[in-house]
């Protein structure tokens, strides 16, 4: 369970003696856009409760559209309770229940948003500075796209991607896109190299088509949202990170409805899950997430690497 914290912590300005650890609670950042001005976004950290004074890594979780960061949190630990004895959970809260992709209702600078989470907490001393991972669902995970397209914060390892591969916006087929203040997409982005990526889809996902193409629902500045194919999403992140080899044409692990495309020693993997529709990431186990985020093994490498 969450503790509170004093006010003076809740408002970003830690007491002294609160400095060195942050503990859990309830912190904001505050943000003016066209929407709002100096608007407080929550977001809640909780801390596990057995830890001592030793540095512990961080997991952000970045809720779906229509989300909220508490019902997250809640979803979350009920599900990932290894994961939460081990990690410093932060869950952020989006904007209008939203971020801001593409045509979303938000407008918000979200990437400013995590990128101001993480530099507050790496202030602290009981926090892995160097070990951080974002993950996020749906909405949450094309946010999750936009960080590791543009994010240059070196702390930040690891990005998982759940139900939303690269959508045409930020990957045109030639190079990634930085958003930009207008969401128009038309600078060329350089991520940063040396960054861990995992993304899952379901195959009759009908939200999010898996072979790609327009959603059905999704908006986007001229008609619906238009998606890169799972497959291809995780090859062009493989090139990224510095894959030299051919683009895999089939999976390099199978265990049951999961098939596993995996690129650089399980650097960069896609998860394939069968029959599966917009809640395919409750395919994954915390045994496939703990694996990942703290190194993991590949499955089976694939040639070229």
């Amino acid at each position: 369970m969450m503790m509170g914290v004093a006010l003076s912590a809740a408002i970003g300005i830690p007491l002294q003696s609160e400095a060195e650890q942050i503990r859990s609670g309830e912190y904001f950042v505050t943000q003016s856009w066209s929407q709002e001005r100096r608007f407080e976004r929550p977001y809640y950290v909780n801390i596990p409760q057995r830890a001592d004074r030793s540095k512990l890594p961080v997991l952000i979780f970045l809720h779906g559209n229509g989300g909220n960061a508490r019902g997250a949190m809640g979803g979350f630990m009920r599900k990932h309770r290894t994961i939460a004895g081990r990690y410093v959970l932060v869950f952020a809260n989006g904007y209008r229940r939203s971020w801001n992709i593409v045509s979303e209702a938000s407008k918000a600078d979200d990437r400013d948003f995590i990128e101001q989470i993480v530099k507050k907490l790496s202030a602290y001393d009981n926090i892995q500075k160097n070990n951080f991972s974002i993950m996020g669902n749906s909405n949450g995970a094309a946010l999750v796209n936009q960080l590791a397209i543009e994010c240059k914060l070196s702390g930040i390892r690891n990005y998982i991607s759940g139900v939303s591969p690269l959508n045409v916006y930020q990957h045109d087929g030639k190079n990634f896109k930085a958003k930009g203040p207008a969401n128009n997409y038309q600078t060329i982005a350089r991520p940063m190299t040396g960054k861990r990526i995992m993304n899952i889809s379901g195959t009759d996902d009908r939200l999010i088509p898996y072979r790609g193409g327009p959603s059905p629902a999704i908006p986007a500045k001229r008609g619906k949202l238009a998606f890169v194919d799972a497959e291809e999403s995780i090859f062009l992140w493989a090139k990224q990170m510095g894959y030299k080899g051919k683009k895999l044409s089939k999976p390099t692990g199978v265990d049951g409805k999961l098939a596993v495309f995996s690129y650089l020693g399980g650097n960069i993997v896609h998860y394939r899950v069968s029959d599966a529709g917009h809640g395919a990431s409750g395919a994954i186990s915390e045994k496939i997430l703990i694996d990942f985020l703290e190194g993991g093994r590949d499955p089976k490498k694939p040639s070229g690497e």
